[in-house]
């Protein structure tokens, strides 16, 4: 017999090399693939596949269309449909809903011919992550930023939340080519005071909206999340942002114990978002900050936030932890427009609940 038959007759040759590797590593594999996706077409590949997926504790599920709840779901799941940029406007009325097919013959790992996920043509991510039952770190991804902006302004906010805020960072400005700033405008950059013209043009007023427009959009999120955290005790870190970069929500141990140990307050009976506690800000100005590649920001401004202790959730941060939390908030050149502002002279506001 030739050498290369008894080769091909090994029946070693034509095992599947796959098989041998332990649960352990699979599943690791499947952490680092993570995308809620992703895993629901390797559920449909194996029966040990379909049995280790459930198990995964590291997820990332990404929003395709946020669906008016008395809306029609295919209609808005179409892509031939425009998607509405100012989530915001719409926010109170809204559920998430994503795109999932590869789990629509994902089968009970525990007999029967049960589907693991309802048969429909969109889910939930509750929906989708009941079924996930070692999830430890979740992030979710809605589509757009929920508060519409003019045309070259920059909004950005992070935000901690336990049972209610803990701390919020926002930072906003006009976004400049360099080349376009005029020598005037360099030359108040030093400039310690915040200028008359800011409280006289509107200024002050476009910047408490933004911050306001932010708590809101932060505080429904929040609200959003409860039946998620209810229905998944092992969760460590929740983080919940959109693909503009505009805001981002985080959750970690403390938090999550926290939102567990209390009962979380609608700001009304009828709202679907969470109650913001009165609370303290610290604001920093400047006119016109420079940051690299050619980029400047007009009208710079940061704003850091924090609860009063007697509208506090019961959990306060130093002044350490909240000055880390704020200068380490955003990333490239907005992590240095926050370096300079942090630099600049503090200006303190108070805020009612609401």
């Amino acid at each position: 017999m030739h050498p290369k038959a008894r080769i091909h007759a090994d029946p070693s040759l034509n095992a599947d090399q796959f098989d041998r590797l332990p649960d352990s590593v699979i599943l690791f594999i499947f952490n680092k693939l993570a995308d809620v996706r992703s895993l629901g077409r390797c559920s449909t590949v194996s029966k040990r596949f379909n049995s280790l997926v459930p198990l995964v504790h590291d997820i990332y599920v990404k929003i395709d269309r946020v669906v008016t709840v008395d809306g029609d779901a295919e209609d808005a799941l179409n892509p031939t449909n425009p998607r509405p940029r100012n989530l915001f406007s719409h926010f109170f009325k809204m559920m998430f809903f994503t795109l999932l097919k590869p789990f629509h013959n994902l089968r009970n790992s525990n007999g029967g011919n049960k589907p693991l996920f309802p048969q429909l043509a969109h889910h939930s991510p509750a929906q989708v992550l009941k079924n996930f039952t070692h999830v430890r770190h979740l992030r979710i991804e809605l589509p757009a930023g929920d508060v519409g902006t003019e045309e070259g302004v920059v909004l950005k906010w992070k935000a901690e939340f336990g049972s209610t805020l803990q701390n919020c960072v926002i930072l906003g400005g006009t976004r400049m080519d360099r080349k376009y700033i005029t020598e005037q405008e360099q030359s108040i950059e030093d400039n310690e005071s915040i200028p008359e013209s800011f409280y006289t043009n509107g200024g002050l007023k476009l910047r408490v909206v933004w911050t306001i427009s932010s708590l809101i959009a932060a505080s429904t999120r929040h609200y959003l999340l409860r039946t998620i955290i209810k229905d998944h005790p092992t969760l460590r870190s929740l983080v919940l942002t959109d693909a503009d970069g505009q805001g981002t929500l985080l959750m970690g141990v403390e938090q999550l114990k926290e939102f567990r140990e209390n009962q979380v307050a609608a700001s009304e009976p009828s709202s679907n978002r969470t109650l913001i506690p009165a609370s303290s800000m610290k604001l920093r100005y400047s006119p016109y900050l420079e940051l690299p590649d050619t980029m400047g920001l007009q009208g710079a401004t940061l704003v850091a936030i924090k609860p009063s202790h007697e509208g506090g959730s019961g959990t306060y941060s130093s002044k350490k932890e909240i000055d880390t939390f704020v200068s380490g908030a955003f990333d490239g050149p907005f992590k240095i427009a926050v370096k300079a502002l942090m630099k600049r002279r503090t200006y303190l506001l108070e805020m009612n609940g609401f």
